[in-house]
């Protein structure tokens, strides 16, 4: 999975987070990082679980297009290669 941006600010915070608490604005944030690293995984398990749908029917065609739709949000499909 792509590392986003997103990820990045969570990550920034989760450790200041660690040496003092945040202020009005970093709590804010730090839920907004939240929300939307719920919802971007909640759209890949979603494209997952229609992969594996795609791929229990044997429709090729729509597999590929759901593939191509996670590497535009940069999840790679579970027991791929990782690089």
């Amino acid at each position: 999975m792509t590392i986003l941006p997103i990820h990045e600010r969570l990550a920034e915070l989760w450790i200041i987070r660690g040496s003092r608490h945040l202020t009005g604005e970093e709590q804010a944030d730090f839920d907004h990082c939240l929300a939307v690293n719920a919802m971007h995984i909640r759209q890949m398990a979603n494209l997952y679980n229609l992969s594996l749908a795609a791929s229990m029917s044997g429709d090729v065609e729509w597999q590929h297009e759901i593939c191509q739709r996670l590497e535009k949000l940069g999840g790679r499909l579970p027991g791929s290669p990782h690089l």
